[in-house]
């Protein structure tokens, strides 16, 4: 194992190496660098997902309703926010809206993110099916991001579009640009007309036409919508309290040209609208020669900070140093300014007719070129990539305290999109895609590599601010890559110390901390593991995931409510319409696979087939939809929810999971042994592998969960290894395995593997039988509250009410402990169940049925095998009833052995004085006449 490299070193070492690139390119633009391997240190590995072929069944139908959707989407709609960001033309495209526009939470702040799932959710589907279609998104995708970031390295460009007379000047919005012109634009003079011609695209109040400032105390502006939606002009001296204004009667049209002109001559200012004098205002004491030479002379930006870019298009702008009469305003509507009476302002003059450039020419005479800029600047690094300014990553350096609606997770955007890339990468071998998440680490390096240790330290312990999801886990694959020194050390500049530090030591400091934003981080620190041999990360990652499951764990296997944990153990305490966010339940699956190539711990695989079958299958509405992906937030727990299959705004986090989930079912059904000496089987799946290395195939044949078991044959040539299958821990009613039809030897156990080693050969058949039992899982902090399970499958109860239902199930329990005899099966319907009227159903399946995951176990009196015992059910103060300690004891090996436990359990009873001698006597009756199913 590598020795652990410190940060310090790690930051040295990328110091010299900053200068020499790792990746070397050939004449035809491919990266000569190898493909990534498994790291070294992987006891057990993974199959890509092209290698795993999905067999029909439930999987196959939810990833088909996905893809569905992938074929049809057009990506041009999630690029509009990165090109509009860049000053690029967004070719007509609307973007989707909610979290990836600029209408939607904390005005669009992490919009980016989504399109850095959908990359990802293609290259899935493209290893999974081979279908071109996939591909062809995608180098669309990289395609445009080249471009986004190489508009980004320069200056902004005009973007042209159809102007009134002529071409225009197009500010798209998103864009953050606007029009600088030099500082006499407006002469001092003290008689003014100002005049423009404008179409905007969007209803934001308080965007600019022109804005003439020194700060927010001199100015005079022009807006398109003041807070009454209706153009505005002012002028002041003294700040908004002082302004001299004129107010329009109407708003401007969207996607219209008007024109809008000012006066102001002799104390009397006029706002003109197409012509139209619609305010005049008889006290304008205040001309531009009150404001004397101001600094900031702007069209399109306001000098207030807070206000909106004008979004729209500019053709014409003119100033004069007179008023212009009613009479020449009504010809510029009809003709340019040049062809009009007033002819083209004297004292500026732009008709934005540039078709290519930055600048803006005046045919004033005065030569006062103007300047197309932005607002925040330019990227500090060429390698920067993103659908919004660099101003959130500078804000979060200094920023002490979370504000979603200034600063929303900007490395956690960052990682979606370098996740999409290097997933795009993997999938086309795009070495654009290579390029472009090699530079995004180049910058983040640059940025980051010059902070104080406290100041990162500070910015990552910040909620939502300073959340960085999966960053480090696709840094440290990167750096498979490229071996790029200063890529490690990036890498580790995310390292949140007392985050690992605690959980290292093995001290749960999780009551109180966003789950999300915290599960993904030991992911990247199991990597960075892999990488530097540092044995604190992987410590750390295993007593992480020991501190959630099964302490913060619900049965579905989601975890949180309304997004946060809270204390340990703690389960029925935190159940709400808010419980088990679909993104964590993801991201629980990364950590445990990535955990199981260390430690083939089975609890792992176990908890992955859990949270798989129930809450990520349960999270994707079984209908078809373009639009939308049709996947839960919050998954919700309380009685009577109606899962909500279109969240929030749209192109939520766990909308982006949810699309990735759907089309890598099969990531982990097998995985080998490093040294190909064994296939594990961790899911019965209906699926084909092909394992090129042995030169054989494995197909599953089973429609599992509906069958109890599966089928496994082998293909191709002849092949010596072990085949490890899971045993699941629920697995307790026995587990068979048969060879060509002859019995394993061996005792399989509950949560383990079970172990056939031989030749393997062509036409092989290896039968595994699995039979299910039904059980109950009760909630840590509240035995009462339970979640019943068949198998691996969680069955919820359908049902509107809105409080817990009572159940009990003892009534017909089998000796084996099974509750099934105490459900009656729906004809028609595998899986389905009725109890008490109530029908019950798997959790996986994505109907809007109100559901009851939890119901309240009742079982007021002591029933054997459908026979009362006439006697009340007695409990001890924690909850615990007699029938709990009598059945505790399952599976009985007969009647005699039920009978000797019920004997016991009452006398134990009767001595605590919790039962009477005489009850107890009718209890031990009972279960001696009783008539028990096996």
């Amino acid at each position: 194992m590598a020795p652990p490299l410190s940060r310090r070193h790690l930051l040295q070492a990328a110091a010299l190496a900053a200068a020499t690139p790792a990746i070397s390119f050939a004449a035809t633009g491919r990266a000569v660098a190898a493909a990534p391997e498994a790291p070294s240190v992987w006891t057990v590995k993974p199959f890509g997902l092209e290698d795993v072929r999905l067999g029909q069944g439930v999987f196959a139908d939810k990833r088909q309703l996905m893809l569905d959707h992938a074929r049809g989407y057009d990506v041009n709609r999630l690029l509009q926010v990165f090109r509009a960001n860049a000053g690029l033309s967004t070719r007509g495209a609307v973007a989707p809206g909610g979290w990836e526009g600029l209408d939607g939470e904390a005005n669009g702040n992490l919009r980016g993110h989504y399109t850095g799932h959908f990359m990802t959710m293609l290259s899935q589907a493209y290893a999974g099916t081979g279908e071109q279609v996939f591909v062809d998104k995608i180098r669309t995708m990289v395609e445009a991001l080249t471009e986004v970031r190489e508009a980004l390295r320069h200056d902004p460009a005009v973007l042209n579009t159809a102007g009134k007379f002529g071409t225009a000047a197009e500010n798209v919005r998103g864009s953050y640009q606007y029009v600088d012109l030099p500082d006499q634009v407006l002469g001092g003079s003290s008689a003014i007309t100002l005049s423009a011609w404008v179409k905007p695209t969007h209803d934001a109040n308080w965007t600019r036409i022109f804005d003439f400032g020194n700060n927010t105390t001199r100015y005079l502006y022009l807006t398109a919508r003041n807070a009454n939606g209706v153009p505005r002009f002012a002028i002041t001296t003294s700040g908004p309290g002082g302004e001299q204004g004129l107010n329009g009667t109407a708003a401007l049209p969207l996607n219209q040209w008007s024109h809008l002109a000012v006066t102001i001559a002799g104390g009397t200012g006029t706002l003109y609208v197409n012509g139209t004098a619609v305010a005049r205002n008889t006290s304008m004491s205040l001309t531009p020669a009150a404001l004397g030479t101001l600094a900031n002379n702007w069209l399109g930006r306001s000098n207030f900070s807070t206000d909106p870019v004008f979004p729209g298009a500019f053709d014409e702008f003119n100033v004069w140093s007179r008023a212009l009469t009613a009479a020449e305003i009504t010809q510029l509507q009809t003709s340019r300014a040049a062809d009009a009476s007033a002819g083209r302002g004297d004292l500026a003059s732009y008709a934005f007719d540039e078709t290519t450039g930055g600048t803006f020419a005046d045919a004033s005479g005065r030569g006062l070129t103007a300047t197309l800029r932005r607002t925040w600047g330019a990227p500090s690094h060429p390698g920067f990539l993103a659908a919004y300014p660099e101003t959130q990553f500078i804000d979060l350096e200094s920023r002490t305290s979370p504000d979603y609606t200034k600063v929303w997770a900007p490395y956690y955007t960052a990682h979606k999109i370098l996740r999409g890339l290097l997933d795009a990468h993997a999938a086309t071998d795009d070495d654009r895609a290579l390029d472009l998440a090699s530079g995004m680490c180049d910058w983040m390096y640059s940025r980051l590599s010059k902070l104080p240790d406290a100041t990162l330290q500070r910015m990552w312990g910040i909620f939502s601010s300073g959340e960085f999801g999966g960053i480090v886990e696709a840094i440290v694959d990167l750096h498979t890559i490229t071996g790029k020194a200063e890529h490690l050390a990036l890498a580790k500049l995310f390292d949140l110390d007392k985050l690992i530090d605690a959980c290292a030591a093995d001290t749960d400091i999780l009551d109180g901390l966003h789950a999300n934003q915290h599960i993904p981080i030991f992911t990247g620190y199991v990597r960075l593991y892999d990488a530097t041999g540092e044995e604190r990360y992987l410590t750390a990652a295993k007593n992480f995931w020991d501190m959630v499951v099964p302490h913060r764990m619900y049965g579905i296997g989601g975890t949180s409510t309304a997004e946060f944990w809270k204390a340990r153990d703690v389960i029925a305490g935190t159940i709400s319409a808010t419980s088990a966010e679909t993104c964590c339940a993801y991201n629980m699956l990364k950590l445990s696979r990535t955990l199981f190539f260390h430690d083939q711990s089975p609890k792992y695989m176990d908890y992955y087939e859990r949270a798989l079958y129930n809450q990520v299958l349960g999270s994707k509405q079984d209908k078809p939809d373009a639009e939308k992906p049709l996947v839960t937030y919050f998954i919700g727990l309380t009685p009577g929810h109606v899962r909500d299959y279109t969240p929030k705004q749209g192109t939520t986090c766990c909308e982006g999971t949810g699309m990735e989930s759907a089309t890598k079912y099969q990531d982990s059904v097998y995985f080998k042994k490093a040294d190909g000496s064994a296939l594990y089987v961790n899911l019965f799946s209906p699926s084909k592998l092909a394992w090129a290395e042995k030169g054989v195939t494995v197909t599953q044949t089973t429609s599992y969960p509906k069958e109890q078991g599966t089928t496994l044959t082998i293909g191709g040539g002849s092949a010596a290894f072990e085949l490890r299958l899971r045993v699941p821990s629920w697995a307790t009613a026995g587990f068979r395995v048969t060879v060509n039809g002859r019995a394993v030897q061996g005792t399989p156990k509950p949560g383990s593997y079970f172990g056939v080693s031989r030749t393997w050969r062509n036409g092989d058949t290896v039968r595994v039988t699995v039979p299910f039992r039904m059980r109950v899982e009760k909630a840590l902090d509240d035995p009462s509250l339970q979640t019943l399970f068949y198998g691996p499958v969680n069955l919820v109860g359908r049902d509107s009410a809105t409080d817990y239902l009572k159940f009990g199930l003892y009534r017909n329990a089998g000796l084996s402990g099974d509750l099934l005899p105490s459900l009656t099966p729906v004809s028609g319907k595998p899986l389905h169940f009725t109890l008490d009227g109530t029908e019950f159903a798997p959790f996986s399946e994505g109907t809007e049925d109100p559901t009851h995951a939890y119901f309240r176990r009742s079982e007021p009196r002591v029933v054997f095998g459908g026979t009362d015992s006439g006697v009340a059910n007695p409990a001890k103060a924690d909850g615990t009833t007699l029938l709990d300690e009598i059945w505790a004891a399952a599976p009985f090996s007969g009647k005699g052995a039920l009978v000797s436990r019920v004997r016991s359990t009452v006398d134990a009873w009767v001595s605590a004085g919790l039962l009477s001698r005489a009850d107890g006597d009718k209890v031990v009756s009972t279960a001696r006449k009783a008539s028990l199913a096996s």
